[in-house]
């Protein structure tokens, strides 16, 4: 049997919250991580180099939309995705189940077939089975595979979210046997269960049976308040292997992700900081800024005096409200590159107190500031 290259250990512990560290072939991952997203085989409005710049280790990119556009065997005939996005940082895809829940107006899931709809940019047909989506992120030569789940709406339906939940266990059995025996690659489960704590500890306990390199929480980020997030992470966080990393799907904003850490999770990733960034909206140590506000238009101090990338302070709140409101690129470029870097300098404060013993008093700190 073939050793993986894939680890996961524990650096240090404080109460919940854990500093670890994946190995890939790729690369190793410092945990709690931030994975800025990478939707089109782009992180938008930035470099691999900027964004490695940032401390970031490992992006995510998007099964859903590299099926259709530019379609997986353009991407294969180059070696796969890295070579064709020139990154070299481990990347992991996710499976695409969430992206035919939100994205496809006409959509049927099958229990066998799996999901049946039609794309969003031009209504062709795709099938998508636990079998292909499997297929196309090995194509893609992704380094953290994500089963086939399916993702349902937010809703208080027991009985449609245990049917659901059901579902996806299946899936997940023919995820794993299509996977195989991967020794350069992780293959993660993904618990579901809505805010049902009895359901998502049956969909851990089965997913632990059928063994998976790493956990992830997936039907979340879809409606619910922070309050009833953190209600399904308290409950299932005592049932979480420790041994695995421990993936939030989708999540979110800083305060997301201090009260997550605090509750075990290891790995985020979310198009906030990126979309914001597109939008005028920096993420600061001292809070939200809307840099198109008029009270910026004389205000010529760094955008936030905090970020130790000195770099992103080159430029001021005067001159990039002038780029926004004078929808020049440049702006949309520097403030996305701001905000992921942000976030990176947010993960490595995480890791140095739960090294040093005082996160709490962090996530205290900051919970309702950022």
């Amino acid at each position: 049997m073939l050793l993986k290259d894939f680890a996961f250990h524990i650096v240090h512990k404080d109460k919940f919250a854990r500093n670890g560290l994946i190995e890939t072939h790729r690369g190793n991952i410092q945990t709690p991580a931030f994975m800025p997203v990478g939707t089109q085989a782009t992180v938008k409005a930035c470099t691999i180099d900027d964004i490695k710049k940032t401390g970031s280790e490992i992006i995510l990119s998007n099964t859903y939309h590299l099926m259709i556009r530019p379609g997986v065997e353009r991407i294969q005939s180059i070696g796969g995705l890295h070579e064709f996005m020139n990154c070299d940082l481990p990347i992991l895809t996710d499976s695409g189940g969430f992206q035919v829940m939100s994205l496809s107006k006409l959509n049927k899931i099958d229990r066998e077939k799996g999901a049946i709809f039609n794309s969003h940019v031009d209504g062709k047909k795709f099938y998508l089975s636990p079998e292909e989506s499997i297929r196309i992120q090995l194509e893609l030569n992704s380094d953290i595979v994500m089963i086939m789940d399916e993702c349902p709406k937010k809703t208080q339906d027991y009985e449609l979210i245990k049917k659901s939940m059901h579902l996806s266990l299946y899936w997940a059995k023919r995820s794993k046997k299509v996977f195989g025996n991967n020794p350069h690659k992780a293959i993660f489960g993904i618990i579901q269960g809505g805010l049902f704590k009895d359901l998502r500890i049956e969909s851990l306990e089965s997913l632990i049976e059928i063994g998976f390199d790493g956990y992830a929480l997936g039907g979340l980020a879809v409606g619910e308040s922070q309050i009833e997030m953190f209600e399904v992470l308290d409950n299932i966080k005592n049932h979480l292997p420790s041994n695995k990393p421990h993936y939030l799907m989708g999540v979110g904003t800083p305060s997301d992700i201090l009260g997550a850490v605090k509750r075990g999770i290891d790995m985020f990733d979310c198009v906030l900081p990126t979309r914001s960034g597109r939008t005028g909206l920096a993420f600061t140590w001292s809070g939200r800024v809307n840099v198109k506000n008029h009270k910026y238009q004389n205000d010529n101090s760094p955008l936030d005096e905090n970020c130790k990338n000195l770099n992103l302070n080159k430029y001021s709140k005067n001159y990039l409200n002038h780029l926004f409101n004078t929808n020049e690129i440049l702006g949309s470029m520097l403030l996305t590159l701001h905000n992921i870097n942000f976030y990176q300098e947010l993960m490595s404060a995480i890791r140095n107190n739960i090294k040093n013993g005082t996160f709490d008093d962090f996530h205290d700190k900051y919970i309702d500031k950022l």
